[in-house]
């Protein structure tokens, strides 16, 4: 090729040297190069964390513009921050031989501080920080921006850091690995991490060509594993994915996480099979994942930018999350928590003729006392189904179960051989249960089983729905919100409760949460 083949890069000193790199074994070959250096939106927004800048390929879209008009022939690239879906008309030309994979720490004055509960480390990447703060969970994590050197001055300069990660390849390429600095063997890099990628014009056959004499095969294969892994589980630079595949002996091992944003959900896999059959290893591996949960942290991160709409004041389970119909943009969590009283032994030392258990958190709190097995109830009577089927499983046959208490009295009062219960209860029982058993010349010996505890959050502004599953839970909400919302409840009590505080109540027509959540979408249709 006669002409100058004019090689666009950033103009960071990382980002220049991996142009001169890729200068120089295109001239080792005979070819004449000339680089272009062009500044990029990612170089100049550093107030920011990379992950909510909003756009995917910050660092590649400013070369992409000018290839596209002709101003450069190619483009260079880490590879680690190149979208997995390049622009219409750009195509991957060449990935040349791997470097350094790993990410390495930098700290300022010792390691002491990884076995100390308040350590401080900077890092811009999500998926750096989700895996350190899944290792070190009382750790913070703080941003920082900039190129190497910035970063590695930023370091130095703070009071507050104890170290911050860097990517191995990077701060080797530049001679700046200080000795205060050792690699994370045991986090999982980015997909692509340490590779250079060059990219061209997919109708630039003979610069194709030329970019395929400085193509490594090997890189090429274990990269394009990491990047269709990545692509399958829909993430870009704002997902906390890793991947790393590496060939040994004829064989790809390759090993990915997902992990949500502050670390606390975790999901890897590794995989192990022969050159030649790791076609499918990737969707596979990434399929695996998604099926154990990482659909759920995938919806979340791409939800994140989403308003809240609806809030659940009771931590919703996969199955009920997918219940919610499309475009809800909804949050839950536990505004009451329970613990369980100990029991006094006395109570099940002998044969108790009739037992009545109005909530699941009743009988859960009698078994962290005694094993099934132990318990020695002749008739047991409960409310609801998911309490009857708990205590099938886990005690043995219920006698009798109705949908609500004030029924289940009613039905005892009609059908009670021996006129005494025992009834397990929780500290902040509402039902009428009892009183209406005494009314009717039935004993009532109540055992307080467990305590419920008031544990509500601040609900987002945006928030025009809430759903309420008992009255404790809208007295523990009202102790950090206003009732400004629409209350979607589980059942008339709760209902009654909420009543006296919101100005729109709403009554599922099942108590079960499945039906709050289908009123909440009927609302919503």
């Amino acid at each position: 090729m006669s002409k100058i083949i004019r090689i666009g890069t950033r103009d960071s000193e990382l980002a220049l040297y991996q142009a001169n790199r890729v200068k120089s074994e295109l001239e080792t070959l005979g070819f004449k190069t000339k680089i272009v250096a062009v500044k990029s939106a990612g170089d100049l927004e550093l107030d920011k964390p990379l992950y909510e800048l909003g756009i995917t390929g910050i660092f590649t879209r400013t070369l992409d513009i000018a290839m596209l008009k002709g101003e450069i022939d190619i483009a260079v690239h880490s590879l680690k921050d190149v979208p997995t879906v390049l622009p219409k008309g750009i195509v991957q030309a060449a990935v040349l031989e791997r470097g350094n994979v790993k990410d390495t720490l930098v700290y300022k004055n010792n390691e002491e501080f990884l076995g100390a509960r308040d350590g401080v480390i900077a890092t811009s990447s999500l998926r750096r920080k989700a895996q350190w703060l899944n290792r070190y969970p009382t750790h913070k994590v703080e941003d920082i921006r900039g190129n190497v050197n910035t970063r590695l001055q930023k370091l130095e300069d703070s009071e507050t850091w104890n170290g911050a990660i860097f990517a191995a390849a990077g701060i080797g390429r530049l001679n700046l690995r200080p000795e205060e600095a050792v690699n994370l063997d045991w986090m999982i890099p980015a997909p692509g991490q340490g590779a250079i990628m060059v990219t061209a014009k997919e109708d630039e056959e003979e610069i194709l060509a030329i970019c395929e004499e400085i193509n490594h095969r090997e890189t090429e294969i274990c990269t394009t594993i990491e990047r269709t892994f990545l692509n399958r589980l829909e993430g870009g630079c704002t997902a906390p994915i890793g991947a790393l595949a590496y060939i040994k002996s004829e064989q790809v091992i390759f090993r990915a996480v997902l992990l949500s944003p502050d670390g606390t959900k975790k999901i890897e896999v590794d995989r192990l099979v022969k050159l030649g059959d790791h076609n499918n290893l990737a969707i596979e591996a990434a399929e695996h994942v998604l099926e154990r949960g990482g659909k759920y942290i995938m919806e979340g991160l791409h939800s994140a930018n989403k308003e809240t709409t609806v809030f659940s004041t009771k931590l919703l389970t996969n199955d009920q999350k997918d219940r919610l119909a499309n475009g809800i943009a909804a949050e839950s969590s536990d505004f009451i928590k329970i613990s369980s009283n100990r029991i006094p032994p006395r109570v099940f030392k002998k044969e108790i003729e009739n037992v009545v258990f109005t909530s699941k958190n009743a009988v859960e709190s009698v078994l962290t006392n005694y094993a099934g097995s132990e318990l020695q109830f002749n008739n047991i009577y409960c409310v609801g189904r998911k309490t009857r089927r708990f205590i099938k499983n886990n005690i043995g046959p219920v006698a009798h179960f109705e949908k609500r208490a004030k029924e289940l009295a009613e039905y005892l009062v009609a059908n009670l051989a021996v006129k005494e219960i025992t009834y397990f209860s929780g500290n902040l029982r509402l039902d009428d249960m009892p009183s209406i058993l005494e009314k009717n010349d039935i004993k009532v010996n109540e055992i307080e089983a467990y305590q419920t505890k008031f544990d509500a959050k601040k609900v987002p502004s945006t928030v025009e729905a809430v759903l309420f599953y008992s009255p404790s839970g809208i007295e523990s909400f009202l102790k950090e919100n206003k009732a400004n919302a629409i209350a979607f409840c589980i059942g008339d009590t709760t209902a009654a409760e909420a009543k006296k505080h919101f100005a729109d109540v709403r009554v599922a027509k099942l108590p079960t949460v499945e039906s709050v959540i289908d009123l909440v979408n009927e609302h919503y249709k």
